[in-house]
């Protein structure tokens, strides 16, 4: 057992009402819990394993939270496909596939079984280590940041519908001294996990930024005081794209660069750093959030360079299996 003892394991494992179960892989995981997998292993206290894990949300016969971890991944692939298409599937993993039972929860669950006591953390008889709690997304911060890049991810197509690209900067020409200028925005409060009752809110304030050749070459320092943001465009979007190509020389941890299905040919690329994240669709443009802006989504127009950097990441994400 990992994380607790078997005791615990015991607790969670006598009449578990299961509430719902999300993938802990290297190429889906709650983001809400770190930037890559690796780290959102480390808020749980698992080992990184390469084959990842499904986590089992539940409350026992008194209605204490519980967390169970399986490592039968298929298995909780399936009850969550089956979940999001409207069916019912019981999800009952067998005894020989738990790793180890956390008390509380690591996410936000807005359900609760029936007929049990409300959920609460389990009391020290059961347990000697602290309760999960889902991280604060009451403020921003890289948890809120992540959930709303989630969001966007979910909600494209009302996020781009948004966009005019009319209103983009042309590199090279008059306009492109303007970059950074206010384009239209929007208030979205989308759903960013159904299942889990996870969720956030991101004001789209819409500053419109070209990609020009120059953020991205390798010896661009993007920094506000170097660059200046009416230069080549917003500072912080040129830090971020100046990262993501280093990503492509120097691999990042495992998770930090995601690539899942989208209409056609395309894929829906995700990627993540200190302080930021990163939406995009390989065959369009891309949505940049940062830690230090509350609330802002900052489209990045597609220009010379992002379909290059875009189709590179790509080549180097973790996919579904």
């Amino acid at each position: 057992m990992a994380g607790t003892d078997e005791d615990a394991v015991a607790a969670a494992d006598d009449a578990l009402y299961v509430l719902t179960a999300v993938l802990l892989t290297p190429a889906k995981f709650p983001s809400v819990l770190g930037d890559d997998y690796p780290e959102a292993c480390a808020a749980l206290g698992l080992p990184p394993l390469a084959d990842g894990y499904g986590l089992v949300l539940g409350q026992d016969g008194d209605g204490a939270r519980w967390t169970v971890v399986i490592d039968d991944v298929s298995l909780v692939a399936v009850a969550v496909a089956s979940w999001d298409c409207g069916m019912e599937y019981d999800l009952s993993p067998d005894e020989r596939t738990v790793v180890t039972a956390l008390p509380g929860w690591p996410l936000a669950v807005a359900v609760a079984a029936p007929g049990v006591p409300v959920p609460h953390d389990p009391g020290p008889e059961s347990t000697d280590q602290p309760a999960l709690c889902p991280p604060d997304t009451s403020v921003w911060g890289p948890a809120q940041r992540r959930l709303g890049a989630d969001e966007i991810a979910l909600q494209w197509a009302q996020w781009r519908e948004q966009i005019d690209d009319a209103e983009f900067p042309m590199p090279g020409g008059e306009a492109g001294s303007q970059a950074g200028a206010p384009g239209d925005g929007t208030k979205a409060g989308a759903d960013a996990g159904a299942s889990t009752g996870e969720g956030t809110s991101a004001a789209a304030a819409g500053q419109v930024v070209a990609m020009d050749e120059a953020v991205a070459t390798d010896d661009v320092v993007a920094t506000d005081d170097r660059t200046g943001a009416g230069t080549f465009g917003h500072g912080g979007v040129r830090r971020v794209l100046a990262e993501a190509r280093a990503y492509i020389d120097t691999p990042p941890p495992l998770g930090r660069v995601r690539s899942s299905f989208a209409p056609g040919d395309a894929r829906t690329l995700r990627a993540d750093g200190p302080g930021w994240s990163l939406v995009a669709r390989t065959d369009d443009i891309a949505f940049v959030l940062l830690d230090e802006e509350p609330g802002e989504v900052l489209p990045v127009g597609r220009g010379p360079s992002l379909p290059g950097l875009l189709e590179a990441l790509d080549k180097m994400a973790v996919r579904p299996s």
